[in-house]
């Protein structure tokens, strides 16, 4: 496996509240996290940066080359329930942490198999030779709104309420987190980002940089420059895995 990532403030906002990990758990299997922190300057990027650590830091702990499915699961729900309380904790302790949060999501391949976690509106990629396909919901207004026929897809990312969110670590003291798996086989790629990128540049304009870029490892580059050449007026975040 090949893995990229980049994180950049954007042309907009001064302080940068995204953050992302790429580890190695053992020969086989490797660990992406990207995170989008909220809450103001004095948080945001605390919130972002403390759930990442945790998440990571918790599945580290537990990991072990010959788990089960169904363990990885629970140690992949475990490490979200422990990054929510953690920043939670933290919110409520410290008057300038008060109301943080950040999105989650992350991408755990061993081998063959493909795990991904999801908390907010964060997304991850899958992309092949058939195409791109969007693996994570986001769970936001204008996702709702889609899904009940209120609005259609392509009106979602000029929508007034678009950065709202209805689920983020650390607002609740219980929080849920959707699981995906997926196959994946040699040559194929997953992509996370924040909505840095995902609300500037469209699908099929991220398969074609993934698909036909020249220079892989350069891809995050590519994608953060268009999307820096239409503003880019939120944190950009960008995490390539190519199996």
């Amino acid at each position: 496996m090949q893995s990229w990532g980049l994180t950049d403030p954007g042309c907009v906002r001064k302080q940068n509240q995204d953050a992302y990990q790429i580890e190695k758990l053992d020969k086989n299997s490797l660990l992406c996290i990207v995170c989008d922190g909220m809450g103001g300057a004095k948080s945001g990027n605390i919130a972002s940066t403390l759930a990442m650590d945790v998440f990571a830091q918790e599945v580290r702990r537990c990991w072990k080359p010959s788990l089960c499915q169904s363990d990885i699961d629970q140690i992949l729900r475990g490490a979200v329930k422990l990054a929510n309380f953690t920043v939670y904790d933290q919110a409520q302790q410290f008057v300038d942490f008060t109301g943080m949060g950040t999105t989650l999501v992350a991408v755990l391949i061993r081998g063959k198999k493909v795990t991904v976690v999801n908390v907010g509106d964060s997304r991850v990629y899958g992309i092949n030779k058939n195409g791109i396909q969007q693996i994570t919901r986001d769970h936001s207004l204008v996702q709702m709104m889609v899904e009940r026929g209120e609005l259609k897809p392509e009106q979602a990312k000029s929508y007034p309420g678009k950065n709202f969110i209805t689920r983020a670590i650390g607002t609740e003291p219980i929080i849920l987190c959707d699981l995906y798996h997926q196959d994946a086989e040699k040559g194929d790629y997953f992509l996370l980002c924040s909505d840095g990128l995902s609300n500037v540049l469209d699908d099929q304009e991220i398969l074609f940089e993934v698909v036909h870029g020249v220079n892989k490892a350069r891809c995050c580059e590519r994608l953060l420059s268009i999307a820096k050449k239409r503003g880019a007026p939120d944190n950009v975040t960008s995490v390539l895995v190519l199996v």
